[in-house]
């Protein structure tokens, strides 16, 4: 049972993070600009950067919390049982992910930097959203990363096969003799 309880208080602090996030990739992010026409709103510059913008931007805030989530999991398991915060930072990280995404597509915040096309036709900021649909898997991947890296390197220090001999030196105690003294 505590098992179960580990994992859902892991994915659902990820889940209320990956709201918080999306406030804040909301707040960063450019918003691309669109022209109002007959057919619905089209995109003003099929080259504008404000695409990729938004989601360079998306990895950063995405990753960086996956970062610090996976330290945080790692940090406090262990103690207790490691296996259900790290399944928990896998399914949150992709949970908060989601959330970023969607929240941050339905908040409006942020400066919007659009140029008035003329009276014809007016152009509007574009809803925030992801062309690089694989960068919504940096938050799970770096924080379960980070958590078998920290895993990896604490069990190479506890580990007996760092110390081969058991600590001993398998030739005995060093003599003055043995160190070049007479």
């Amino acid at each position: 049972m505590r098992y179960v309880r580990d994992f859902a208080v892991t994915v659902l602090a990820l889940g209320l993070l990956g709201a918080a996030a999306g406030v804040l990739w909301s707040l960063l992010a450019p918003r691309a600009p669109y022209v109002v026409t007959e057919q619905g709103p089209v995109l003003a510059d099929p080259s504008t950067q404000a695409l990729i913008a938004a989601d360079g931007w998306f990895a950063v805030v995405t990753g960086a919390l996956g970062l610090i989530c996976g330290a945080a999991g790692y940090t406090l398991s262990r103690r207790g049982r490691p296996l259900a915060v790290l399944l928990g930072l896998a399914a949150g990280g992709l949970l908060a992910a989601y959330l970023t995404l969607t929240v941050g597509g339905a908040v409006n915040l942020g400066a919007v930097t659009v140029t008035a096309a003329g009276p014809d036709t007016p152009m509007v900021p574009g809803r925030l959203k992801l062309t690089a649909n694989g960068v919504i898997f940096a938050w799970p991947m770096l924080a379960a990363g980070l958590f078998f890296a920290l895993e990896g390197v604490a069990g190479y220090r506890e580990s007996p096969l760092r110390q081969p001999f058991g600590g001993q030196d398998p030739y005995g105690p060093l003599s003055e003799r043995d160190l070049g003294g007479r």
